[in-house]
């Protein structure tokens, strides 16, 4: 039967997923991937796909920052809940918005190319020639691109969490030190170890998304198949799990 088909291809195609993950997490755990012969190409993939992005993207999460501060800090004031207003601010913005924009955006500007990058070469026959010189692709091409897209989205997540907690303190306090007590005693308690946990596990997990899914996708699309199917493919299987994810974390976070 048809569907019976289509579940079956559904299921292998996680199941590539999921297996393309736990070898490239052995690799990515062993000493020799690290060797001379390795460690160039994987340098030189963290570095084109993170510096890129830092700029642009800090400065975005600066601007959207500093807009959402002001909109709910007016809000909180118009109807007395003013003592509420940076704990919705950090919660809203660090907790939840700056993961989540962060591993759609190293998803739109980094794994998503790269991982169209990879599905040329594969086409081309250059992984072929890769094993025919005695190369293996995964270390030579696959694990670059996943590290760098993992290393990129936990990199912009930490620094635009940062600036995040910076302009939101600056906006409700100025460039005084006055209020850093009462910030703190407030940071301590939205980030208690549970929360904590959650966030760093949600970061995590989200840039493993954007960066192994695509990639895998790229490398198990069937020869013959058109790029757009294998992106769109991706895209999808790549948003539903951080939609589980976040889900996950909310259910986690407040209840």
């Amino acid at each position: 039967m048809h569907w019976v088909r289509l579940s079956a291809a559904w299921l292998a195609g996680w199941a590539r997923v999921v297996k393309l993950g736990a070898v490239l997490m052995v690799l990515a755990l062993s000493p020799s991937t690290y060797a001379a012969q390795y460690r160039p190409a994987l340098v030189r993939r963290v570095y084109l796909e993170t510096v890129p992005l830092l700029a642009g993207f800090t400065l975005l999460c600066a601007l959207i920052s500093l807009i959402l501060t002001r909109i709910v800090l007016a809000t909180a004031v118009s109807f007395g809940l003013t003592q509420y207003a940076m704990q919705v601010v950090v919660r809203v913005l660090v907790l939840e918005l700056v993961p989540l924009a962060t591993a759609l955006y190293v998803a739109v500007r980094c794994t998503l190319p790269s991982a169209a990058e990879l599905a040329r070469l594969r086409r081309k026959g250059q992984l072929d020639a890769l094993r025919a010189q005695g190369q293996d692709p995964l270390h030579a091409e696959v694990l670059p691109r996943v590290v760098a897209g993992v290393f990129a989205s936990a990199m912009l997540a930490a620094l635009s969490g940062v600036v995040t907690l910076v302009l939101v303190y600056i906006t409700v306090y100025g460039f005084s030190t006055s209020g850093l007590s009462a910030y703190t005693r407030m940071f301590g308690q939205v980030f208690s170890p549970t929360v904590t946990l959650i966030f760093f596990l949600k970061t995590g997990l989200s840039s493993l998304t954007v960066s192994l899914i695509p990639i895998a996708s790229a490398l198990y699309d069937l020869p013959g198949n058109q790029r757009t199917s294998a992106e769109l493919r991706a895209l999808v299987r790549m948003l539903a799990v951080i939609l589980v994810i976040e889900a996950v974390s909310l259910v986690g976070n407040y209840y």
